[in-house]
């Protein structure tokens, strides 16, 4: 875990000091606070876990998209700026880092639901396995699937297990094997009622966070043409609970088949649930380097670890993550969340966490805060020359 979260610390002072040219915060103003959906030629980011569980250090798991709803690379703790209780970090301070999910241990989840109706049979069906078996393929050791067939028969829920949450590759794809689409019936909202389920079930596993077994996310990828066919939810019902998750799930959709006109169910469920829909059609060839473009998404969150200043209370306070993009723009998108000022569990495998992050992230002198001094006006090392 420090090996990935000491690569940041290679900028030098200097670097910072130059960067804080680009008045980090002093561009926080009315637009700054502005949606966290990217509009056209804009970029968003969304807050997915806050982990309180290290205090005073707090690790803040985020991801970030652009107008095509594709993560932003290359952020660092030059162009995201941290605000708790109203107050802006001063990254020259040193009091919080960031890294990409890509080099730490911390382990994500998938729940993968295939179509299995036998309108989908032959080619279509066939290119489906292929991608879910890509998919499996390109995640990292800990990351963990499961993986649902939407199949009525005999079957009263309207879906079959097909595997339980799983980190061995060949464990998949040994179960992936006994997929048949000779379905009759489609009940599409309820698989992915019942992977929503799944998802907010999720085991944290360690306590630890940055260790192989914590679980930082879980997502859902749907296989199918849209057609369901007597679920229990409706389209509606099943965007109302989509709306209502405290931590979100986003769905990804690939929606494939040449028959497209219920393409628009699948379409309305990912928007709604801060994922991506892929109208693929007939060219099911493009199934398999879509499920890259997923796989990089779900490995591009970033991770914010800051050192809070505020003692031990038992309450939740508010802080925000902005991000300036492209660097030096002075536009920022901001995502508001909450901490806990709580003391950590008395677990040695806690305790030995953040003595290893007092040393990333060591406290100040008494006096010191980790704010800028002077809210609203820039340091004297970057103030403008008159």
């Amino acid at each position: 875990m420090l090996k990935a979260m000491h690569k940041n610390d290679l900028l030098s002072k200097k670097c910072w000091s130059i960067a804080l040219s680009t008045t980090m915060f002093a561009a926080l103003t009315l637009s700054s606070m502005a949606s966290n959906a990217a509009d056209p030629g804009g970029y968003g980011l969304k807050i997915y876990k806050v982990e309180s569980g290290l205090y005073p250090h707090v690790q803040v798991y985020f991801r970030t998209f652009d107008e095509n709803q594709q993560p932003l690379v290359n952020l660092n703790e030059l162009n995201v700026g941290l605000m708790v209780k109203g107050k802006a970090y001063d990254p020259v301070k040193r009091q919080y880092r960031l890294n990409s999910i890509r080099q730490r241990q911390e382990a994500t989840r998938s729940v993968l639901i295939l179509d299995t109706s036998s309108s989908m049979a032959g080619a279509p069906f066939n290119a489906a396995l292929n991608a879910v078996v890509h998919f499996i393929e390109s995640k990292r050791p800990q990351d963990e699937i499961a993986i649902l067939s939407i199949d009525k028969n005999g079957n009263k829920t309207g879906y079959n297990m097909v595997s339980e949450f799983e980190r061995d590759n060949g464990a998949l794809a040994r179960r992936l094997a006994s997929i048949n689409a000779n379905s009759k019936q489609s009940r599409i909202y309820d698989t992915i009622g019942a992977a929503m389920q799944m998802c907010g079930m999720s085991s944290q596993g360690s306590a630890s966070p940055g260790k192989g077994d914590y679980i930082v996310s879980c997502s859902i990828v749907v296989f199918s043409d849209g057609k369901d066919e007597g679920s229990a939810l409706s389209r509606e019902e099943l965007n109302a609970r989509i709306s209502a998750l405290a931590i979100p799930v986003p769905i990804y959709s690939l929606a494939y088949t040449k028959n497209t006109k219920d393409f628009k169910n699948l379409e309305s469920i990912s928007k709604n649930s801060f994922g991506v829909y892929y109208p693929i059609g007939e060219s099911v060839e493009r199934l398999q380097p879509t499920v890259e473009q997923i796989q990089n998404i779900l490995q591009s969150d970033y991770v914010l670890t800051f050192r809070s200043a505020i003692p031990v209370d038992g309450e939740e306070h508010a802080i925000k993550v902005g991000v300036e993009y492209p660097s030096g723009s002075g536009k920022y998108t901001y995502e508001s969340a909450k901490m806990e000022a709580i003391e950590p569990p008395p677990a040695p495998a806690i305790l030995n966490t953040i003595v290893d992050l007092d040393k990333l992230i060591p406290p100040l002198p008494q006096s010191a805060t980790p704010y800028f001094d002077v809210p609203g006006q820039a340091p004297a090392s970057v103030q403008p020359k008159q």
